[in-house]
């Protein structure tokens, strides 16, 4: 019994003593994917929020004040430039209209009764003047006495005076025409007010006033707005960087060369959809505002479709390209405090490195510091090893290592 219960002792600690030698093995190194740095040709996206616009947008006000008797349009309606948007009450311009043609008629028979005092007094004046002129001879030869010939040119001066006097009468009843023409163009032109017309071509706005408001020129809010929406802008700011960046990186020695050789933009719209037009970077603001720190640039967008409406909203895609960029996976880098690091592989070991990142583009990474073209990285796992840690590489596909990252929502 004491035998048996040795061997079987000495057989229990043979097994324990062979499970820990293969505890103790020695691992070989570790497997790793690994590729090599690129340089490539990617381009980048910034966003930023947008706020559209019509190319034209005119607020529609009363040029006379009075009541709304008819809204001739409904909103969103697309009118004509002079096209007939709401009609005021005319009964009280209808009566100065008719006082000031009254008022015409009279003025014009002032001008006809002078006309005829006119001629009168012309008529008066050469009658004196043949009376003066008989009788110089006469006197002249001393048939008549000179008394005659003074009276004779005194009447003369009367009459030539009562011409005067009636030439002014004339001037005045021609100007008193003049006068009352005026007043009636003036109230026919108000009555033409009456009539409120689209002051450009484009779709109504909000219709805030109906039937019976009364209206005026002092109003704060319109009668509406019609938009011009054949074309629209989108307006859009950048921070002071983000500006600088901007000024840095594009092509061209003065800002409006520089938006010229901006490339087109997308517009991204509220429900996400992509708008099938691009459009242009055309202008931005001579300076930043001091109290948001922004600048502001404006987009523009074809809309024949009439597609996008006056207060839309929605985000501008503005591309960003490099060329002959480094790039490396987005899944061989990992953060550490903050810092962007990968595993170089060197000599059969991978040492974490810490590299600067320009910006992120489609599962890449483009990198501004720390590797160059041809140094061996690898490409997924990254989270399992350590610096230091030996590894066996296992070369991979580049572009396979890119396209299976998928997106995480």
């Amino acid at each position: 019994m004491k035998n048996k219960i040795v061997i079987f002792s000495f057989s229990i600690l043979s097994v324990f003593s062979c499970k820990k030698q293969e505890e103790k093995k020695p691992e070989g190194p570790k497997e790793v994917p690994v590729v090599e740095v690129q340089e490539k040709n990617v381009t980048g996206y910034l966003s930023f929020p947008t706020s559209i616009q019509g190319r034209v947008n005119n607020d529609v006000r009363a040029k006379i004040q009075g009541y709304i008797t008819q809204v001739l349009v409904d909103e969103g309606q697309y009118v004509a430039k002079g096209q007939p948007l709401f009609r005021l009450e005319t009964n009280m311009l209808n009566e100065s209209a008719d006082a000031a043609r009254a008022g015409i008629g009279a003025a014009q028979s002032g001008v006809s009764a002078a006309k005829a005092n006119v001629n009168a007094a012309k008529a008066s004046v050469n009658a004196a003047q043949v009376e003066v002129n008989k009788l110089i001879p006469l006197v002249q030869k001393n048939i008549i006495s000179s008394v005659q010939l003074e009276t004779a040119k005194a009447n003369l001066a009367k009459a030539q005076a009562q011409l005067s006097q009636a030439i002014a009468a004339q001037q005045q009843a021609s100007a008193n025409v003049s006068q009352a023409s005026a007043n009636y163009k003036g109230v026919q032109e108000n009555i033409n007010y009456s009539i409120i017309r689209a002051p450009i071509s484009g779709v109504v706005g909000r219709l805030p006033l109906k039937v019976g408001s009364l209206v005026g020129p002092t109003d704060q809010v319109p009668l509406t707005t019609v938009s011009d929406t054949s074309e629209v802008f989108a307006y859009f700011s950048m921070n002071e960087k983000e500006y600088l960046d901007f000024l840095e990186d594009s092509v061209g020695a003065t800002v409006p060369e520089k938006l010229r050789n901006m490339p087109m933009v997308e517009l991204e719209l509220a429900n996400g959809s992509k708008y099938p037009e691009k459009g242009k970077i055309q202008a931005v603001t001579g300076q930043i505002d001091s109290q948001t720190g922004t600048i502001q640039f404006r987009a523009s967008f074809p809309n024949a479709t009439k597609l996008l409406s006056n207060g839309n909203s929605g985000t501008i895609i503005l591309p960003k390209h490099y060329d002959q960029a480094l790039v490396v996976p987005e899944s061989s880098t990992f953060e550490q405090q903050g810092l962007v690091y990968v595993y170089k592989v060197e000599k059969d070991t991978a040492q974490n490195v810490l590299i600067g990142v320009t910006d992120r583009v489609n599962n890449l990474v483009v990198v501004k510091s720390g590797l160059t073209k041809g140094d061996k990285i690898v490409a997924q796992g990254v989270s399992t090893l350590k610096p230091g840690t030996a590894v066996k590489s296992k070369p991979v596909n580049f572009d396979e290592i890119v396209n299976a990252i998928k997106p995480i929502f």
